[in-house]
């Protein structure tokens, strides 16, 4: 049948109108899809290339070599040492567990390493191609069983890296301090952590000097591009930017002279600090017990650390810049120096002590119980005698004696490198206003005059008092003599502004200590002509002695708990006519300054100034054959510690 030309006509104009819409959408559709090529191909083919280079290629961090410390002959103190390590790749190994009883059964693993290890891969799930340390400080004979037996421990690999250690052991713990593993806690102390310091395993200074200076050690890691495949294995290394080693640096510390000092000190709960009067340079900084650095460089053991944590003498602790004591009589050429700056007492002014002062109701005990008698300066700090300084500090009052103290550096925190430095105290009446919300009271002032009370200060401080009243200059501590071969600034400061009279006239009565039959300090006096000590001896009281206990007559410390006796203290200088430098000991719980702490300043004094043993005719003759039979020990002692050094180096 024949179609109407009409209904021909519309259904072509339908066919037509249905080709175009067809027609048009492909060619939209074409345009879009060419469109967006261009945006991927052109305009985002930058992006799309560093995707894909990074699919390829891996950057991985070196850790840079951490700067060397040295003493001030260049001894080294701590060192980087080559280490053999054995580490895993938990996505290579595939059943870690069994790699590792595998690897068990040719060489010795440390259990603590291993939970160490098992630590960071759970930490590091999210990373499985992150090499982990399983053993550390392996020797070459068990590398070589490894690498023998490479096919059969599918993710194990060898490498050498660089391990921390302190050829000094003990003797420096508490100085140079000592690195250990980034912590979680470490990572949140640091506002914008470094990406090394994310790295496993990786070590930044803990304690002491290691910490105070970790910027300057670290130095700048480096990087090498590695070449992957689709599994994330690396193929081949590519390139290589080494890091920027750390800073060496050189401290002030005579290593030898420390070393003496640590073994003079003993098993004493003691510290002492010597210091240098013509700039300030802190030649040696011992805290005692001590204990060994290199046992916190891999992670100390639960054992070892229990050890010295439930130790009485806190071997961590660092005595000589974290302690703070009551200087004790140690104290009272300050207080001296305050009245004499104020022009309130005259050399030749007379106190009389009959053994205790009455003030404001309350009566003062002088230590001598029957009374030095009639006491001028001179003799008041020959005798200690407390009665003088009671009468001398409520005519000077606490402001003047708070100031001065500052400026013979107590109540000031000094500014070296070192963990925990305190600061002391030197109060007046607005710091007690100000803590303790309570008026200042004159029997306050009193307690102070003998470096009792509130007064506090470190073995550092009283060495920084000492320097400054043998030279009358604001003798600075330095512990940092250089760093990368560049000098640091000198800390032999400008000077005080004292009245050279007066301060001859303190020097003479520590002069006086040292050197006159009846000086508390006498016994321990150094006989060479040219190198004579000026000295003080201190006691520092820590507990209350009650009325009934003083006329039934002190107990002895002798027969006190260790913990209830009184610390014992000695600061001097020498030689007198010049002096070179400065100490302070400080016995914790040792009784009287003049017994337990005289013998090991003037010990540590005559080694200082001898820059070695010192001969036998510098000290009194009755105490030859002892001092002789003590410097063969504590030579044999020295010896062995350091056979013991060069061992775990």
């Amino acid at each position: 049948m024949k179609r109407n030309p009409k209904e021909q006509d519309g259904s072509g104009r339908v066919f037509a109108r249905r080709a175009l819409l067809l027609g048009g959408a492909q060619l939209a559709f074409a345009g879009g899809l060419a469109m967006r090529m261009r945006f991927l191909q052109v305009d985002q083919a930058d992006q799309f290339r560093l995707l894909a280079e990074e699919n390829r290629i891996k950057f991985q961090l070196l850790a840079p070599a951490r700067g060397e410390i040295f003493d001030r002959n260049g001894l080294i103190l701590a060192r980087n040492t080559p280490s053999y390590r054995i580490n895993i790749v938990p996505e290579d190994a595939g059943d870690v567990e069994k790699v590792i009883r595998d690897l068990s059964l040719l060489i010795d693993l440390d259990s603590d390493d291993l939970e160490r290890a098992r630590t960071e891969m759970r930490r590091n799930r999210n990373a499985p191609f992150r090499p982990i340390t399983l053993a550390d400080q392996i020797q070459w004979e068990d590398i070589s069983k490894v690498a023998v037996n490479a096919p059969a421990l599918p993710g194990i690999s060898t490498e050498i890296g660089l391990l921390r250690s302190y050829p000094m052991m003990d003797s420096l713990a508490h100085v140079v301090g000592y690195v250990g593993p980034v912590s979680d806690y470490d990572l949140s102390q640091i506002e914008d952590p470094e990406p090394i310091l994310k790295e496993p395993r990786f070590q930044i200074g803990k304690v002491g000097f290691e910490a105070k200076s970790e910027g300057v050690l670290r130095g700048k890691a480096g990087t090498k591009q590695v070449e992957v495949n689709a599994a994330g294995r690396v193929m081949r290394e590519l390139s290589r930017r080494e890091g920027t080693a750390g800073a060496d640096m050189q401290l002030t510390l005579n290593a030898d002279l420390q070393t003496y000092v640590q073994a003079r000190l003993g098993r004493e709960s003691a510290s002492a600090v010597v210091i240098d009067c013509e700039n300030g340079d802190l030649a040696a900084i011992c805290s005692s017990p001590s204990f060994d650095p290199n046992l916190f460089v891999r992670g100390i053991s639960v054992a070892d650390y229990r050890i010295l944590t439930e130790d009485p003498y806190r071997p961590l602790a660092n005595k000589s810049v974290q302690g703070i004591y009551p200087p004790g009589s140690t104290f009272k050429m300050v207080v001296a120096m305050a009245a004499l700056e104020a022009g309130l007492i005259g050399t030749e002014d007379t106190v009389w002590c009959p053994g205790h002062l009455e003030v404001a109701g309350r009566r003062f005990h002088c230590w001598k119980r029957a009374g030095h008698g009639h006491v001028d300066l001179n003799g008041s700090l020959k005798g200690s005698c407390d009665v003088y300084y009671y009468d001398l500090a409520v005519k000077v009052g606490i402001d003047k004696i708070s100031d001065m103290a500052k400026r013979f550096g107590i109540g000031v925190r000094h500014d070296i490198p070192m963990s925990a430095v305190a600061a002391g105290l030197a109060p007046n009446k607005e710091w007690k206003q100000r803590v303790h919300q309570q008026d200042w009271r004159v029997g306050d002032t009193v307690n102070a005059s003998i470096g009792q009370g509130y007064m506090l200060a470190s073995p550092m401080q009283l060495a920084v008092m000492s320097a400054r009243l043998a030279t009358g200059r604001a003798v600075t501590p330095r512990l940092i003599k250089s760093l990368d071969g560049v000098e640091q600034p000198s800390g032999a400061g400008d000077s005080l502004g004292f009245n050279e009279n007066n301060l001859r006239v303190v020097r003479r009565g520590m002069y006086s200590v040292s050197n006159e039959r009846r000086g508390t300090g006498y016994r321990n006096r150094i006989v060479a002509d040219g190198i004579r000590m000026a000295g003080k001896t201190g006691t520092s009281q820590v507990r209350n002695i009650t009325a009934a206990e003083r006329a039934a007559g002190v107990i002895r410390n002798e027969d006190l708990p260790w913990e209830r006796r009184d610390h014992a203290l000695f600061v001097c200088f020498a030689p007198y006519d010049k002096p070179k430098y400065a100490v302070s000991v400080v016995v914790e719980h040792g009784g009287g300054g003049s017994k337990a702490a005289a013998p090991i300043a003037r010990d540590v004094l005559l080694q200082a100034l001898y820059d070695g043993t010192p001969p036998l005719d510098a000290y009194p003759k009755s105490d030859r054959s002892l001092i002789q039979a003590q410097q063969e020990r504590l030579t044999r002692e020295i010896r062995q510690a350091r056979a013991a050094g060069s061992d775990q180096a």
